[in-house]
């Protein structure tokens, strides 16, 4: 079993190497983050969405940024998509779990507002029925993917395709990513 371990980490360790070396996914996360930084100053927000284990990291992701990532300061206004239950319940229910997401784009989103949307295989619907619905109002979107970007890459203004088809390991860099770009973003709005 501890042979096993060792090769779930040195998975991990691969796929993280990997991003590493990639000088285009190190350059686009200096760019999100210094676009999400500049939409907080204009007053714009940032939401997320995803499904299962995506949704929970949007949930850890939207968190840091309305809570504190490393230091004391005011909450940024970010939120998660999935965590009004009644609104999620009420809706997949009434019309369809197709379009959660993109109805409370469509009622909450704003020109200049940032759309984050995770899913390991980038091919939810939930996700991009929201990608659509926020590319009608001008708001930026930016995915979080597996190796193919799926039907999302089409849709996002900035991508995140993480090298792998192998879930754990794909969530477990969306994780490193967000927290790289909160880091940043946290450091450009309120000074290092």
């Amino acid at each position: 079993m501890s042979e096993q371990i060792k090769s779930i980490i040195q998975s991990s360790i691969e796929v993280k190497q990997s991003i590493l070396a990639d000088e285009i996914m190190i350059q686009q996360l200096a760019t999100v983050s210094q676009l999400i930084t500049t939409a907080f100053k204009n007053g714009n927000k940032v939401l997320f969405c995803g499904n299962g284990g995506s949704a929970a990291d949007a949930q850890h992701l939207a968190a840091e940024f309305s809570g504190r990532f490393y230091t004391d300061r005011d909450a940024l206004p970010a939120e998660a998509l999935h965590v009004n239950t009644s609104y999620l319940t009420a809706v997949a229910n009434d019309y369809s779990y197709d379009v959660v997401y993109a109805r409370l784009v469509k009622g909450l989103g704003h020109k200049g507002d940032v759309l984050i949307g995770l899913s390991t295989s980038g091919n939810s619907k939930n996700i991009i029925e929201a990608f659509k619905v926020a590319r009608e109002k001008q708001m930026v979107t930016i995915g979080f993917t597996g190796e193919t970007g799926g039907q999302m890459k089409e849709l996002s203004d900035h991508l995140f395709n993480v090298p792998s088809k192998d879930t754990p390991r794909i969530q477990e860099s969306h994780i490193m990513l967000g927290h790289i770009i909160c880091q940043l973003v946290e450091e450009q709005y309120f000074g290092a």
